[in-house]
C-alpha cells in the first residue's frame, strides 16, 4: 500500500511538472550565500531555507531560524518541527505558482525530511556545496562563521528587519564573478544578501547547561539512529570550547552503523551546525540494556 501511495505522489508530482532540487553543506559553507547563483541557474522559482518559504526577494511565508536563542529550537525550525509552521508554509505553496524548488540542508537526510514534512516530492536533483564553491571559498565562509558568529539570509535586509530587526548585522551586494573552476556560473551576477547575527551564534555570551546540552545531543542522534538514546551528557568548558562526555543506552546486539570516532565526529559537527556549540572534545560511554 505503501509502495502504491509513493507512485501514486510521484506520478501526480510529475503531472503538475513540479521538479525539486536540493542543496547540501556543512553549516557555514556557504549554501545560503550560493543560494541565488543556483536558483538563476535552474530557473529555480521557490527556495526553502532555514525555515524561510522565499520567493526572488521575497519572504512568503515560515519563521526563521535565524531569530532561535538556541541552537535546538533553531535546528527544530529549519525541519519545520511545529505542526503551524509546516501548515503555514504548506498552506502558501499550495498558493504559489511553481515549477522548481530548492530546499538547503545540511545533509541529505535533512533535506529528504523537509520534503517529506512539506508535502513536496523527494529531490530529484541533489547538489553539494563543493560542486559550486572551491575550497578556498568554502574555507573563508567557514572561517567568518566560526570566528564570527555571522549568517546570510539571500533576501534584501527590507524583508528581515520587517520581522527580525534585532539580528540584522548588515547588507550587501554580491558579485560573482565567472570563474573556470565553478562551473554553474556563466556570466557576471549579483544578488543582495543580508548578514545577521544570530542570537545562538554569539558564543561566550552565555554558557550552556548540561539539560539543554543532553536535549540537543538526543535530537541529534535521533535524527542519526532512534535507537540510540541518551542518558545524559556532562561538560566542561574550556577555551577551546565544551569538552563533552556522553553517555548513552544502546539496545544489546544493536548495532549502531558507524565506527566510534565517525560517531563522536557526528556529535561535534551536529552541535556545531549553527554555530552555537563549539565542541572541542567528544568522549562515548555506552551501557547496554534490554
Amino acid at each position: 500500500m505503501k509502495t502504491m501511495n509513493r507512485v501514486f505522489k510521484y506520478a501526480f508530482w510529475k503531472l503538475k511538472g513540479i521538479k525539486v532540487y536540493a542543496l547540501v553543506g556543512k553549516s557555514g559553507t556557504g549554501k545560503s550565500f550560493r543560494s541565488k547563483l543556483i536558483a538563476q541557474k535552474f530557473r529555480i522559482d521557490l527556495i526553502i531555507d532555514d525555515g524561510l518559504l522565499i520567493g526572488g526577494n521575497r519572504i512568503i511565508a515560515g519563521k526563521s531560524a535565524k531569530r532561535e536563542d538556541n541552537m535546538l529550537s533553531a535546528v527544530k525550525t529549519a525541519v519545520f518541527d511545529d505542526s503551524e509552521h509546516q501548515r503555514e508554509v504548506k498552506q502558501a505553496l499550495s498558493k504559489q505558482k511553481y515549477h522548481r524548488i530548492l530546499i538547503i540542508g545540511t545533509s541529505e537526510k535533512m533535506v529528504y525530511k523537509i520534503a517529506a514534512r512539506l508535502n513536496l516530492p523527494q529531490p530529484e536533483k541533489l547538489m553539494r556545496i563543493e560542486d559550486i564553491a572551491t575550497k578556498e571559498q568554502i574555507d573563508t565562509a567557514m572561517r567568518i562563521r566560526y570566528s564570527e558568529g555571522k549568517h546570510v539570509i539571500p533576501v534584501p535586509s527590507i524583508e528581515i528587519t520587517r520581522n527580525y530587526p534585532q539580528i540584522v548585522y548588515d547588507t550587501m551586494r554580491v558579485f560573482f564573478k565567472h570563474k573556470r573552476q565553478v562551473p554553474f556560473q556563466r556570466r557576471n551576477v549579483s544578488f543582495e544578501k543580508t548578514i545577521v547575527r544570530p542570537e545562538f551564534s554569539k558564543y561566550g555570551k552565555t554558557t550552556v547547561s548540561e539539560a539543554a546540552l543532553t536535549q540537543m545531543v538526543a535530537h541529534c542522534l535521533d535524527e542519526f539512529d532512534s535507537q540510540i538514546k541518551v542518558k545524559r551528557v556532562q561538560v566542561q568548558i574550556k577555551a577551546e570550547g565544551y569538552a563533552l562526555t556522553v553517555k548513552l543506552r544502546v539496545p544489546m546486539q544493536h548495532q549502531i552503523a558507524t565506527t566510534l570516532g565517525e560517531l563522536q565526529e557526528y556529535i561535534a559537527d551536529s552541535l556545531e551546525k549553527y554555530g552555537g556549540i563549539f565542541v572541542s572534545s567528544v568522549n562515548i560511554e555506552i551501557e547496554e540494556w534490554g
